[in-house]
């Protein structure tokens, strides 16, 4: 075995009798190096994992333990193995069921004297993929005068030769089934359409200006309607350079933003939604001295007669005017001005953040996701038996605690949150003989009043997963096709994601949803109502 793969020995246990200030600060200092040693052997062997696959090489292989000997878990499913389940097609499922066509089969022979008792139905269901091509003649006429008439095309028809059944097709398959345009293009070939790779390219981003607007007026009904969001953000790549695409969303809606940056001002930017200005009010005023901004610079700001800037250069040019060019001071004024506009335009400042401890997302009221804040301790691996005593007995507390948070978000009271809050600080200032261990809990400890935020407003969630499972739709898309290249495109899938995540939350078909746009019909509310809509109804 190499010395990379080669586990650091377990300290030696030192009986009671034998501990000396000395001894315990030796072998606390042993323990620091263990897992330094770990760490880095960790971070070794991932750097060796990636050159091999740069060179096309395999990387170490990640080998399960074995389950051999171990008795296999017994949960619900298991348990209702045996029953007898219902099988798929009941008549129940069939009622829902469309028919498109209905065939009469007589019996091959049937007896005289035979009488008719009705219909025994059997339903297959199958579906037709196939070129559908329209004609249409339109009468061209001379009048007496010599000008040309032709007859207009029928309303709803496509004036680019293709029908909104086949744009619908591609946007589906793109958008949704994340299928690349490559194979987009090769398979429309295969069925017989007659279409080139730069139309579908235009098909998906281009003249889609009325869904851009949909998508913006989705963040302002979900913001208007939510009492707390869920954040998160991932790389998205854009010309060739590291970019970020931003989630914000809950239960009722999912919105997605790409930008070039990932800070506290780009942040408010998109929260700040189609709004431009910058509002110097009271709210801009408070966060502004909140974080420190000197009293000559908040005075200068405060005195100014215009509180209004209607837009990015306006505010620039008032800065510069005030002699406001220090990048901190410039930053923190930006923050205040972009939430004061927040505000002033109607969002509750009461609106709760919940984010995975990104810096930020830690504006209005801020809460913490638990399971990452947990993961500060399921990454430290124990080098005795004491240290591994001591980490899962930290682990079984807090997993108790975080289930009992659970049990209060149902039934809360006074009593209970008092009971939370003595717990949380009993644990997470508890000191053992293990030196990560106490710094993992302290730094939990220091974000104590955002992850007890719940006890205050238990509708809030106790994690992010909901924001990291709506936002894995970009992780998929970048493994499958690398990065935008142009700002349309860029601008279509964000909103095409934030669309299909909004429609599947709503409860809306997505493949109906494109149709009804498509087609001008809209019998399909718009989705901003349909999210005031579902908050206001109760449950």
């Amino acid at each position: 075995m190499s010395l990379l793969n080669k586990k650091p020995p377990d300290l030696p246990e030192v009986p009671e009798d034998q501990r000396t200030p000395l001894v315990d600060n030796l072998l606390e200092i042993i323990s620091s190096q263990n897992e330094q040693i770990q760490l880095q052997n960790e971070d070794i062997q991932g750097l060796k994992d990636e050159i091999a696959r740069l060179k096309g090489e395999k990387p170490k292989p990640k080998i399960k333990p074995s389950n051999l000997g171990k008795k296999p878990k017994q949960d619900e499913n298991n348990a209702q193995d045996n029953k007898k389940t219902k099988r798929p097609g009941s008549k129940k499922k069939r009622k829902k069921l469309k028919t498109h066509e209905t065939v009469v089969v007589p019996p091959e022979h049937i007896p005289e004297g035979s009488r008719f008792k009705g219909y025994e139905d059997y339903f297959v269901q199958d579906i037709l993929i196939q070129p559908y091509n329209v004609r249409y003649r339109l009468e061209r006429w001379i009048t007496p005068s010599g000008q040309s008439i032709v007859g207009p095309l029928p309303e709803g028809v496509s004036q680019d030769h293709f029908g909104n059944h086949l744009i619908r097709y591609i946007l589906y398959q793109y958008y949704h089934s994340l299928v690349t345009q490559p194979l987009i293009l090769e398979e429309l070939l295969e069925m017989g359409i007659d279409i080139s790779s730069g139309k579908i390219n235009q098909i998906l981003i281009e003249g889609k200006e009325d869904f851009h607007a949909e998508k913006e007026d989705i963040l302002n009904a979900g913001l208007q309607a939510s009492d707390y969001v869920n954040v998160d953000d991932t790389g998205a790549r854009h010309k060739g350079r590291n970019g970020y695409c931003t989630h914000i969303g809950n239960e009722l809606f999912a919105w997605f933003g790409s930008t070039e940056s990932k800070t506290r001002i780009n942040f408010l930017t998109l929260l700040r939604g189609k709004q431009a200005d910058y509002v110097l009010n009271q709210d801009a005023l408070d966060y502004m001295q909140a974080h420190k901004l000197p009293k000559k610079v908040l005075q200068s700001l405060d005195e100014l007669e215009e509180k209004n800037l209607p837009d990015q250069q306006a505010w620039e040019s008032t800065l510069n005017r005030l002699g406001i060019t220090t990048k901190r001071h410039v930053q923190i004024a930006t923050e205040g001005a972009l939430l004061g506009s927040i505000l002033e335009h109607g969002l509750n400042k009461d609106l709760v953040i919940l984010s995975d401890d990104a810096g930020q997302f830690n504006v209005f009221l801020h809460a913490l996701c638990w399971i990452h804040a947990e993961r500060t301790i399921n990454k430290l691996v124990g080098f005795n038996e004491q240290q591994r005593d001591a980490l899962n007995s930290v682990q079984d507390q807090l997993w108790t605690l975080y289930d009992d948070l659970k049990a209060y978000k149902e039934d809360p009271s006074p009593t209970k949150k008092e009971d939370l809050e003595q717990r949380f600080d009993q644990l997470f200032t508890t000191k053992t003989y293990f030196a990560s261990l106490n710094l993992a809990l302290e730094r939990i400890y220091d974000n104590k009043s955002e992850l007890l935020l719940v006890l205050r407003r238990p509708e809030i969630p106790l994690h992010n997963n909901l924001s990291e499972n709506d936002i894995r739709e970009f992780v998929k898309r970048r493994k499958i096709s690398g990065g935008t290249r142009s700002d349309p495109g860029r601008k279509a899938r964000d909103t095409f994601a934030s669309l299909k995540k909004t429609c599947r939350k709503l409860g809306i078909s997505f493949w109906e949803f494109l149709q009804d746009r498509l087609s001008g019909q809209n019998k399909i509310s718009r989705l901003g109502d349909c999210i005031r809509q579902k908050a206001r109804t109760p449950g």
